[in-house]
């Protein structure tokens, strides 16, 4: 129980007053620098708050790996990510409750349009951009599809999702493994056309998870909080802003969700050719 009740012995009687609930750990996997995370995040976790009861804070590393460290090392309570689903980090024991409301995401390698390469073949020995080592269509997704073609790179690991994308727009990389939606949202942005050389199966969006030891009730209200959004106006406004943050062309709801949806995450790690360590 996190309340905290300050009870004050007064001389004509004794009365008790709530301390404010301490709140929860939020973390939200980096795929954009800090601000835009924060600006796109904090109205909706805003919203879950007051909805919930179950009051939020935002966290986040100053890389992905360090948001996904945090939540490994015990540091959080939520988070929104799909890095847990790893064999040895399924263990500890994270459960989903609810996902984005989208067609899903899949794991692309991308090359600039004006790129002279022109099959993943091409790529062998050269410099493809990846977010960071955890992840899951940034890195482990597009590098298995590398490997399975027998094609070794030379990987660099650049923090997050748009990072990574900016080294393929500057010609530090000759191709970048990338998140479908997050790199056409960037690509829109920056008015940057590109081409995809390869890409996965649908994979359903990161997910929003509580900790082993948040209560089965307090992660219900935030799963129903999160649901409840795109039902009513004052939560579509919230997902209409958090979008326009992003400049996104469309808000995204979230539906409720759980550990089954996330088989084919599972089945991936028990084939896949990268190697998994965490």
């Amino acid at each position: 129980m996190r309340k905290i009740w300050a009870c004050l012995a007064l001389v004509l009687g004794t009365a008790c007053h709530a301390a404010p609930q301490t709140p929860f750990a939020f973390g939200v996997l980096n795929h954009r620098s800090l601000q835009a995370t924060a600006a796109y995040w904090n109205p909706i976790l805003n919203y879950v708050s007051a909805r919930s009861g179950v009051p939020l804070e935002l966290h986040i590393g100053r890389t992905a790996n360090e948001t996904t460290d945090r939540v490994v090392a015990g540091q959080l309570d939520f988070a929104y990510t799909n890095h847990l689903f790893t064999p040895k980090r399924d263990r500890l024991g994270w459960r989903v409750l609810a996902r984005q409301d989208s067609e899903g995401i899949r794991g692309q390698v991308v090359v600039l349009d004006s790129s002279p390469v022109r099959t993943l073949q091409e790529l062998a020995g050269k410099t493809v951009a990846f977010a960071n080592p955890y992840g899951f269509t940034g890195y482990y997704v597009p590098m298995d599809d590398l490997l399975r073609a027998g094609i070794e790179v030379a990987p660099l690991f650049c923090g997050n999702q748009e990072a990574a994308m900016g080294q393929l727009l500057s010609g530090e990389a000759a191709a970048a493994g990338v998140n479908h939606q997050v790199m056409a949202s960037f690509a829109q942005r920056r008015q940057m056309k590109y081409r995809v050389l390869a890409e996965s199966e649908p994979y359903f969006d990161l997910a929003v998870m509580a900790s082993p030891r948040v209560s089965p009730a307090d992660g219900e209200k935030v799963r129903q909080a999160f649901v409840g959004m795109s039902r009513e106006p004052e939560g579509q406004r919230v997902l209409r802003l958090a979008a326009q943050s992003l400049e996104l062309t469309k808000a995204r709801g979230f539906v409720a969700a759980d550990d089954r949806d996330y088989r084919n995450y599972r089945s991936f790690f028990s084939q896949t050719r990268v190697p998994v360590n965490e």
